[in-house]
């Protein structure tokens, strides 16, 4: 004789399997996690409340960078992100607002980004969550002035942050948390570009000095850097002329790798080729000036656009010894160079039939949503 079921049996089954999951050990939990792509982790913290919760206290795998995608059309306010690990597919995020959809990115920072309006002001607003932080007026302060080499930090949980950029060849400014008005950082005239990392402010000039002040204190305090080598002065940008037949300098920037070393970093676009190149000086290490060329990043990789190197797994998705960098010139594209073929590669083609792009930029996703 067949014997009947319980008609609550599937329910109770489904009720015992979602106790199971839930109850799932934390030391489980994170070996898991940690395995996770950045996409896949914040799927995964969203099954339960349980696993969001240790998610919190979890750090997953490197993550690898992604493109951030902003819209030409002043009526769209919401970003196109692309995943290196899922080519196929795009993700676009939340309405971010009128504002955000008038304003152009100046920077990111983990899940943040720091945004100009029409005014000329700055504010911070977290990609994926919609929170704002604004800061100091500009227009105010300092009139209708440009603003060049941004940086900026922010903590994820205490949102405490640091915004940093040049007037022109004027000066570089600072705000921190709970400041009304920008702040003269003293002889910091004719900033080529900048970098801020592990709360130092990473500054060189058009005369080729490289700079570091420390933002630890209230004030920010420049850090003495004895003289080992003479430091030959950065290349002087000058426009670049496509309709030339031999290499020209496209772009000077510093990064700071993960040792906290100082590279200079020359771009050089190859007409016939139709390609980049890339040249690195190390300008700064352990304490000294220095000038040496650089010809491997070894087991690091090089994100131009934040101006910092991280650490690099080939099986992770992010190739080491290597640059990934966009074009400032074309909406359309992001590259990746290596140094072992010494060949740059267009890495995705998207589909912009749909939405009309105005520029993209690298970022490296933050473990932020963890914490909120």
């Amino acid at each position: 004789m067949k014997k009947k079921l319980n008609p609550n049996y599937h329910k109770r089954l489904r009720g015992e399997a979602s106790k199971s999951w839930s109850d799932l050990p934390f030391d489980l939990l994170n070996l898991v996690f940690e395995r996770l792509s950045f996409a896949d982790f914040q799927r995964a913290k969203s099954v339960c409340s349980s696993w969001r919760s240790s998610s919190r206290q979890c750090v997953p795998k490197n993550h690898i960078p992604w493109v951030l995608r902003f819209p030409q059309n002043n009526e769209n306010s919401s970003c196109m992100l692309f995943n290196p690990e899922e080519k196929d597919k795009l993700y676009k995020t939340q309405d971010l607002g009128l504002e955000f959809a008038k304003s152009s990115c100046m920077k990111t920072y983990g899940s943040w980004l720091l945004m100009q309006n029409l005014q000329s002001n700055l504010f911070i607003v977290n990609l994926f969550t919609g929170e704002r932080i604004n800061l100091p007026p500009v227009e105010s302060q300092f009139g209708m002035t440009k603003i060049q080499s941004p940086v900026f930090w922010i903590d994820e949980k205490t949102k405490d942050h640091v915004v940093s950029w040049a007037r022109s060849k004027k000066c570089v400014v600072y705000s921190k948390t709970g400041d009304n008005s920008w702040n003269k950082i003293p002889k910091s005239s004719g900033c080529l570009d900048m970098v801020y990392k592990d709360h130092k402010l990473y500054f060189s000039s058009y005369s080729g000095k490289v700079k570091i002040f420390d933002f630890s204190g209230e004030i920010p305090q420049q850090i003495v850097i004895e003289e080992k080598h003479i430091v030959p002065p950065l290349v002087i940008l000058k426009p670049i002329d496509y309709s030339v037949h031999w290499p020209s300098i496209d772009a000077t920037n510093i990064v700071v790798t993960v040792t906290g070393d100082v590279l200079k970093v020359v771009k050089v676009w190859t007409y016939w080729s139709r390609s980049w190149s890339f040249r690195l000086y190390k300008v700064y290490s352990l304490g000294f000036k220095q000038h040496e060329q650089v010809y491997s990043l070894g087991d690091e990789a090089m994100l131009l656009d934040l101006g910092i190197t991280v650490l690099a797994n080939d099986n992770d998705g992010i190739r080491r010894n290597s640059i990934y960098f966009s074009d400032c010139k074309n909406t359309n594209k992001v590259f990746h160079f290596s140094f072992e073929t010494r060949k740059m590669e267009r890495l995705h083609k998207f589909d912009c039939s749909s939405v009309q792009l105005s520029s993209s930029r690298w970022f490296l996703p933050s473990n932020s949503l963890r914490h909120d």
